[in-house]
């Protein structure tokens, strides 16, 4: 399970750590986009933030029932209680970015609701607010700035509890 801020690198660590592991990856917001038939942009302007939440709060609660593979979950899903309750038994890596990295990696991009406006403020200010949850949440946590998504993956899957041997990826 991946976590962090927008800008911290989730979907491209977690396509090279899927990768790594020979397993799939489910990006919530990818899903989310899937079964509303809407880029997440969109479900914010015409439904609202209240409906996102509640599409993202399923696809996570399923995903980590019935997913076998990685999860990289939007980094406002753990912000849901009953997420948070659903993670206390799972690997959690927190995919922790410093905050020039995670303005340069997000830019103007307009398919982040919760950054208009104002961006690098917007940004900012989620990190503040978020930055505990993603602290108490992580099993681990891994620097991402400066690092290439390999690297990155290595400590991933160091970290790794019981990685299965038939991967040959990790020693154990």
């Amino acid at each position: 399970m991946l976590i962090g801020s927008p800008g911290s690198g989730k979907s491209t660590v977690g396509e090279a750590l899927a990768r790594r592991l020979d397993a799939d990856l489910l990006c919530t917001d990818t899903e989310i986009e899937k079964r509303a038939g809407k880029p997440v942009s969109d479900i914010f302007l015409e439904d609202g933030e209240e409906h996102f939440r509640a599409l993202e709060r399923e696809v996570v609660a399923e995903g980590l029932r019935v997913w076998e593979g990685v999860i990289a979950v939007g980094g406002g899903a753990v912000l849901n209680e009953d997420t948070r309750k659903d993670l206390v038994d799972h690997h959690v890596v927190y995919l922790q970015v410093d905050f020039g990295e995670a303005a340069k990696r997000v830019g103007m991009d307009v398919a982040r609701p919760l950054l208009a406006g104002n961006p690098r403020t917007q940004l900012r200010k989620l990190l503040n607010e978020r930055l505990p949850v993603y602290e108490g949440l992580a099993s681990v946590t891994v620097p991402t700035t400066d690092y290439h998504p390999e690297e990155i993956v290595d400590t991933i899957v160091s970290s790794l509890p019981d990685l299965p041997e038939t991967t040959g990826k990790a020693d154990k």
